[in-house]
């Protein structure tokens, strides 16, 4: 009897767990497995491809901001005014195809401001020169630069005017000597490396159009990129694809073994508890019928003990004893023998032997899926090497090499031409510099005279107590001026010469070439027909489309174009067309769309187990009236409780005064107690044996054909839906694994589409070139160029106000010819001089 309440647990928690079990068996019917989303791709899916072709791009240059923008901005307005003709395009056109067709006065008429400033400057060549040896003639004279005549009262307010005036002069000339001398050095700074990027941007060019086979055989080498990750992938695609299967279908395959385990327990616990039933009633039938005998007897003992008048007190008793008699009667209960008949040798089949099967058979689909998807990987591998040879057909076909020949000899000559000139160039500017700083280091003397003489004349002026006296110190400042005088009258004409040589060369590069070259003048010049002779025809020297232009050109290669979008091809070439996805992935992709496995054969219940539970179903289970067990099993097994009219006995026999009779009390007593304890209390244990197989079956039977057919169905739908989800979870993930991999193919063909037009066979920089020249001919050289020649010439012609107003302030700092005095007050004529008609100091 001790596994009874074992298995009676058991099969409670059971039914406890049955609800939870079929709501989560249906969850899973109802949400079948294959639909999951392909996982999203992360950062690991990105493919990563080395730099490239660094080492031969052209840099682009910018215009670097600089705190002498507001003066360059100065000087090409006042280009802007001197030169305000548009770009001579017939003068050029007549000048490159027919030099000796060009006339001066064309050229005059264009470079009209030009000739006014040259005028002016040759005026000022000749004029102050000539104004300096006048003024040498007046000084051996004395008539120029000597001292004041007289003591006036407006001496002292004149002298500090002109004080004022020199001092004012000398701060404009400094500044713009300084000025001249900062643009001067960074011209000299940038015109060194701008002239040598002059052959190294040709000779890059030169690399870049050679190096065009090089750059795509490497780019599609790089293939060897996506080649490796895709078969990296592929290496874990069975046993991913096994994995998601086991992983979406668990659920509802390990809800059908358990709730088929279930029924399989139910199938044996309920056979032990009808044997126990049929056994234990057949008991208690037997041990009534000998219990019923002896009881009666007892019970005719008992009565005629306490109906004996020498009893006292016995009659309280005698009720109980007189219905003391049998209870319950379980010959009355229904049979289970036609039960017990139908489930005789069951179970025939091993439910866990047949539930450890299916169980090992479902967590060996990875595995299987390994085994079956070998073949299939390994021509997917086999595919790649094919899809390899393919892409090489991108570097065999590319139509550039045979093509970039002419632009690569047009490039050579320039660069071999260019050298000559540009040392020439490279010499010139050596000489201007040369040339720039001592003249400033002269402009730099003058105004350090102006200081020394200023600053002694006016020490000396405070320490004379007598304009009429000497004083040493106010005549070296005097003399001081007057050598910066003689100074700028000596070397002004160098200096208008420098100014006016740098001016017609610089502001004709600025006005001629960089303001034509920012509104685009320039390529529409080189575009219209004709004006370029034919051996400058840089279309057919470059080899450019015979239907495009230097300026369209330009445009196309500045947005980015291919080399093979501008260039003149026997045939039109379409890198998009040859870089079309389903041309290279058609057959991985066909190979991969046309695998099919069964991988969801699973076998959960045989047709012995099927047929035990269908016999288990239809036993009759579910027909026996447990209703009578429990309405038996509520009476006692015998009517009067014996141990309480024991103790009635017992508690009589204390009170009785006759011997005898007491003695006759206590021996029926103890024969009470000997019945209690030796048949009644096994007929209760078998009572209470036979009440937990009545529950359990009482509960199991109402619903066993509802559950016994569910579990039949259940097992019966998952064995069939198993092959068709698995055959959906596997096209589900051969699908996202298909599109991870074209991505990979997209992202390695979308790279050498943006390679070879953005850097392998790019021509954008031809355009870079080309701007970069605009940056340092005119931002870098052209800007410091001018702004040298404005500043020199702002100091140039200021030297003329200077001259003057050094030479009126020498007559201040020496002492005066003659002290006129005024008359009409005493204080300040105390004496009568006599007239004096000559003084000779």
């Amino acid at each position: 009897g001790a596994p009874g309440p074992v298995l009676a647990a058991g099969a409670m928690r059971a039914a406890g767990l049955l609800l939870a079990r079929a709501l989560l068996l249906g969850w899973a019917l109802l949400h079948p497995a294959g639909c999951q989303q392909c996982h999203p791709a992360g950062p690991g899916t990105v493919l990563r491809f080395t730099d490239r072709h660094a080492e031969i791009r052209v840099p682009a240059l910018h215009r670097v901001p600089s705190a002498l923008d507001p003066l360059y901005g100065l000087v090409r307005r006042c280009l802007d005014l001197i030169q305000q003709n548009p770009l001579p395009t017939e003068l050029l056109r007549a000048a490159l195809n027919d030099p000796g067709s060009v006339r001066t006065s064309q050229v005059v008429q264009y470079e009209l401001g030009y000739v006014v400033c040259a005028a002016v400057a040759l005026l000022f060549t000749v004029a102050v020169p000539v104004a300096g040896m006048c003024f040498c003639y007046c000084r051996s004279r004395r008539r120029c630069g000597g001292r004041v005549r007289a003591h006036r009262r407006s001496l002292g307010c004149r002298r500090h005017c002109l004080l004022a005036c020199l001092s004012l002069t000398s701060l404009v000339i400094l500044v713009s000597v300084t000025c001249a001398l900062v643009t001067s050095q960074r011209v000299k700074g940038q015109m060194e490396p701008g002239l040598g990027a002059v052959p190294t941007t040709l000779r890059t060019l030169r690399q870049h159009l050679a190096n065009v086979p090089q750059g795509v055989q490497m780019v599609v080498d790089k293939f060897e990129v996506p080649r490796k990750q895709i078969i990296s992938d592929l290496g874990g695609l069975s046993r991913s694809v096994g994995l998601s299967i086991h992983t979406q279908l668990k659920a509802t395959t390990y809800a059908a073994l358990a709730d088929l385990q279930d029924r399989a327990a139910d199938l044996q616990i309920s056979l032990h508890h009808l044997q126990i039933l049929d056994g234990t009633a057949r008991a208690l039938a037997a041990a009534r019928a000998e219990l019923g005998p002896a009881l009666q007897e007892r019970q005719q003992r008992v009565v005629a003990l306490l109906d004996d008048p020498r009893c006292t007190s016995c009659a309280s008793a005698l009720g109980r004893a007189q219905s003391l008699e049998l209870g319950a009667d379980y010959t009355k209960v229904p049979s289970v023998e036609n039960v017990l008949k139908a489930l005789a040798g069951l179970p025939r089949s091993d439910f866990a032997e047949m539930i450890r099967q299916g169980n090992g058979t479902f967590n060996s689909i990875p595995e299987l899926a390994v085994e079956k998807m070998a073949q299939v990987l390994q021509e997917l591998r086999e595919e790649l090497s094919r899809t390899a040879q393919r892409v090489q057909s991108i570097a065999d076909g590319f139509p550039l090499p045979d093509y970039t020949r002419p632009a690569s000899e047009a490039l050579a000559e320039a660069e071999e031409r260019s050298r000559p000139y540009l040392r020439e160039v490279q010499r010139f500017e050596r000489y201007r510099w040369i040339a720039g700083t001592v003249l400033c280091s002269i402009i730099l003397l003058i105004l350090a005279c102006n200081v020394m003489g200023m600053a002694l004349g006016a020490y000396g002026l405070s320490k004379r107590e007598d304009p009429s006296d000497y004083e040493c110190r106010g005549e070296a400042g005097a003399k001081f001026l007057l050598i910066g005088v003689g100074l700028a009258f000596l070397f002004s004409w160098l200096l208008i010469l420098l100014v006016f040589a740098t001016f017609l060369v610089g502001g004709n590069i600025q006005t001629l070439v960089c303001r034509n070259w920012v509104n685009q003048e320039i390529y529409k010049f080189i575009d219209t027909p004709g004006n370029l002779p034919p051996s400058m025809n840089l279309t057919r020297q470059l080899n450019l489309r015979r239907d495009s232009n230097l300026s369209a050109t330009y445009r196309e290669c500045k947005s980015g174009a291919g080399l093979w979008e501008v260039l003149q091809l026997d045939r039109s070439y379409d890198l998009d067309e040859h870089l079309k996805t389903p041309k290279y992935t058609a057959d991985f992709q066909k190979r991969l769309g046309d695998f099919t496995a069964h991988l969801g054969q699973v076998r959960l219940l045989r047709s012995e187990g099927r047929q035990d539970l269908e016999t288990f179903a239809r036993s009759g289970l579910d027909e026996v009236d447990y209703g009578r067990f429990q309405e038996e099993m509520k009476n006692p097994v015998v009517q009067t409780s014996l141990p309480g009219l024991a103790r009635n006995l017992e508690g009589l026999q204390k009170m009785q005064r006759n011997s005898t009779v007491a003695g006759r009390l206590g021996t029926e007593a103890r024969a009470l107690w000997q019945m209690q304890n030796s048949t009644v209390q096994s007929q209760e244990a078998l009572v209470a044996k036979l009440g937990e197989s009545v529950q359990f079956l009482s509960r199991l039977a109402p619903h066993l054909k509802e559950r016994v057919k569910r579990t039949l169905a259940t097992t019966a739908s998952v064995e069939a839906r198993l092959p068709v989800q698995a055959q959906q979870i596997l096209r589900q993930e051969i699908s996202c694994f298909t599109r991870k991999e074209l991505r990979y193919f997209t992202q390695y063909l979308n790279w050498v589409g943006q390679t070879l037009r953005e850097d392998v066979a790019s021509c954008q920089p031809l355009a870079t070139a080309l701007d970069n020249g605009r940056v340092i001919l005119c931002d870098r050289i052209a800007d410091p160029w001018n702004a040298f020649w404005f500043s020199l010439g702002c100091c140039t012609f200021f030297l003329i106000p200077n001259i003057i107003f050094a030479i009126r302030l020498t007559k201040h700092f020496r002492p005066i010819r003659n002290r006129l005095i005024s008359t009409g007050s005493e204080e300040t004529c105390p004496f009568h001089i006599p007239r004096v008609t000559a003084l000779k100091l």
